[in-house]
């Protein structure tokens, strides 16, 4: 009797391991079916107008007569911000920085073979967003060298363009890269005989400004890439 109980119970044993056997595919599949999705970036990017520029006015005077030289800074700074003003520019928006004075004779190298004694070094700082007005007074920079000033145009001297208003076009910029990364995704999906799905995961990629070409910096290229994970069904 114990021996007929002991084969009933292997044999029950053994139809449950069939039928477990014949379920593995089918479960394997579902599950292989659920894992099944793409990747894809979604691209956009943009060309806009500066909206902040900082100008610097570097000019550099020379002379032996330490008071004479002041003088001249002073009516140089002077005719420098009239013709700021001129172009719209307000006070608010002009810094004049403390002179930089050198007594080259007291230099250790080569100090006494200079013509002249003292070199002095100014730069007014314009920091406004009334861009449209900086580049046209950088158009009429002819006025201040009629008035025997000649603005430096070494590398730290140049203008420097920025875009400030990023989070007013963040939204429609990640719309737009996410909207162009449905539609990579669809047409893997279509190529591969998929249905598109839902979004398992996303990330927005960094906001990148840049010149547009070193010719125009007021024009700038803003970037933005989004990663986005879709499944994909039978």
């Amino acid at each position: 009797m114990e021996n007929k109980g002991n084969f009933f119970a292997g044999l029950a044993i053994m139809v449950g391991l069939i039928v477990v056997g014949i379920n593995i595919p089918k479960a394997i599949q579902v599950l292989s079916a659920s894992q099944r999705n793409v990747s894809v970036r979604g691209l956009c990017e943009r060309e806009v107008a500066s909206d902040k520029v900082i100008w610097p006015l570097t000019y550099n005077i020379a002379g032996d007569d330490l008071s004479a030289l002041y003088r001249q800074l002073e009516a140089n700074n002077d005719a420098i911000k009239s013709f700021l003003k001129s172009g719209g520019i307000d006070d608010s928006e002009i810094t004049t920085s403390t002179p930089n004075i050198s007594d080259v004779f007291t230099q250790e190298y080569g100090g006494n073979n200079r013509r002249y004694r003292y070199v002095i070094k100014s730069t007014t700082t314009v920091s406004t967003g009334k861009v449209d007005n900086v580049l046209s007074l950088m158009d009429k920079q002819g006025e201040l060298i009629r008035n025997g000033i000649t603005l430096s145009s070494e590398w730290d001297s140049r203008p420097t363009f920025s875009f400030e208003s990023l989070n007013s076009i963040k939204p429609e910029m990640i719309e737009e890269a996410t909207k162009n990364a449905r539609e990579s995704a669809q047409k893997f999906a279509d190529d591969s005989g998929s249905k598109l799905g839902k979004i398992r995961s996303a990330s927005q990629g960094y906001f990148t400004i840049e010149d547009r070409d070193s010719n125009t910096p007021q024009i700038k290229k803003v970037r933005v890439v989004t990663n986005v994970d879709y499944s994909l069904s039978n």
